[in-house]
């Protein structure tokens, strides 16, 4: 799979996307600047979320009083809208993400939203978990023929099965992200074994993880298992005005998991063992030759009591070789100052 200019695969470092959402309180110089840290702190992508909030949300629920801490509103109508970035807002991200050289894209939560993204010429879309089954979203999506994530919380194995043959029929590149829809997600319930199974279960597309959880450990968990695409909500600072704020990394907390994933990549490496010619220096100095353990005369056989292993390893026989030369008759006069050659022995 790949995404604007970045291959997504097992043989790559693991594709992080600092999940912004709605954290940025719908300032766009706030924005900017979450784009700009998670840059600096290593990640490939940054993604927000776009709804059409009149025409998505019934008009009861678009009227309902929303006041509390986190409201930007006194309905949540009013909240979403405070919140949600327009043409001019997301030109401009647009705009500056290309000149911070980060691939920026959104979550569609409607097929308006989808369109708005479309002609923004998004290098590829996010699916959220409540509409893995909005086949009609899904479908109005593919024909863009861009790349979509799709998460998969709060779905069953049917469910996800499903959704992955039906997308199989539309040919196309897309990803599964494993999720639990509960925010935040406590540890007993983040289930990361899926993700083996996910892969076991569909192994021509790449499956990520998307995570809720407050901590940064899942994701290496997650990557262990398999995980191609990682990720993961992104604050400024947690205690903010907003729901998602409590569970995402602030940015010394996402610089670790970069800069740790990068290293878990490189520490995986590449399977085939081989000898390091750093390990060659360690080896001499601390493995065996078989030596003399007194001088041995010439037409002596050799015994256990007259052969030793003895450190450093400097050009002598192996200890491997130990059996093989058991009762052969030494060729010379052996010396307790050189190791033996395969040519002292008869």
């Amino acid at each position: 799979m790949q995404i604007a200019n970045k291959i997504i695969s097992n043989d790559t470092p693991p594709y992080i996307i600092a999940e912004i959402g709605h954290n940025h309180s719908g300032n766009l110089h706030t924005c900017m600047e979450m784009f700009r840290v998670a840059k600096q702190c290593g990640a490939d992508a940054v993604k927000l979320q776009k709804r059409d909030n009149k025409n998505l949300f019934t008009k009861a629920f678009y009227n309902k009083p929303y006041e509390n801490e986190n409201s930007f509103g006194k309905t949540y109508g009013e909240h979403r809208e405070a919140l949600e970035f327009g043409l001019m807002e997301y030109t401009a991200l647009k705009e500056y993400a290309k000149k911070i050289d980060i691939t920026f894209f959104a979550t569609a939560f409607d097929i308006s939203s989808a369109d708005f993204l479309y002609n923004l010429d998004m290098p590829a879309f996010k699916i959220a978990s409540a509409d893995l089954l909005n086949y009609p979203l899904i479908k109005h999506i593919s024909q863009y023929k861009k790349p979509i994530i799709l998460s998969t919380g709060g779905a069953s194995e049917y469910d996800i099965k499903r959704t992955y043959n039906y997308l199989k029929t539309l040919d196309m590149e897309f990803a599964l992200l494993h999720c639990i829809a509960s925010y935040p997600n406590k540890s007993e319930q983040l289930n990361l074994s899926c993700i083996k199974k996910m892969i076991q279960d569909m192994p021509d597309i790449s499956i990520g993880y998307s995570n809720h959880h407050p901590a940064v450990y899942p994701n290496f968990i997650a990557y262990a298992f398999g995980a191609q695409i990682i990720e993961v909500h992104f604050t400024l600072n947690r205690a903010s005005k907003g729901t998602d704020h409590a569970f995402s990394l602030e940015p010394k907390a996402l610089e670790t998991l970069c800069s740790d994933l990068q290293s878990i990549h490189r520490a995986i490496g590449h399977g085939t063992k081989e000898i390091l010619l750093e390990e060659k220096a360690a080896l001499q100095k601390m493995g065996k030759s078989i030596w003399p353990a007194r001088t041995i005369a010439k037409g002596e056989k050799l015994t256990e009591e007259n052969i030793a292993l003895k450190t450093p390893m400097y050009g002598g026989l192996s200890p491997d070789k130990y059996m093989d030369i058991l009762n052969k008759t030494a060729i010379y006069n052996l010396s307790t100052q050189f190791p033996l050659q395969e040519n002292d022995v008869e």
